[in-house]
């Protein structure tokens, strides 16, 4: 599995690093900053992937709440957490939380884009 994150957020770089503490062999972790192989990987733009964290799958890619949802059932420690918020209702929520949360973090971010 590949998780596609902005690691020059500094906000994103610190939630991921707790994720990769978890030492979870099978995770992939790549930087979409000026990375044009993730662009090609997840046939995502760069302001696409600045915008939402991103997970590769199974040959499928999942953007945002979902993309949580996949990675943290991949982490012992976050399993729990993902099927709590699996639950429709729950993930409706999760799901607006996330994207309003997202939105401003990309605006914070978006100066990254090229021009």
């Amino acid at each position: 599995m590949k998780i596609f994150f902005n690691n020059s957020c500094s906000i994103c770089r610190s939630e991921i690093n707790v994720y990769k503490k978890q030492g979870i062999k099978h995770l992939e972790w790549v930087d979409i900053t000026n990375n044009k192989s993730a662009e090609n990987d997840t046939q995502k733009t760069n302001k696409e992937l600045l915008r939402r964290l991103h997970v590769k799958y199974n040959g499928k890619t999942y953007s945002g709440a979902k993309a949580f949802i996949i990675l943290w059932g991949s982490i012992p420690k976050f399993k729990l957490l993902g099927k709590i918020l699996s639950i429709p209702i729950i993930f409706h929520i999760f799901s607006f939380t996330y994207e309003v949360v997202a939105f401003f973090l990309y605006i914070k971010n978006r100066n990254q884009l090229k021009s």
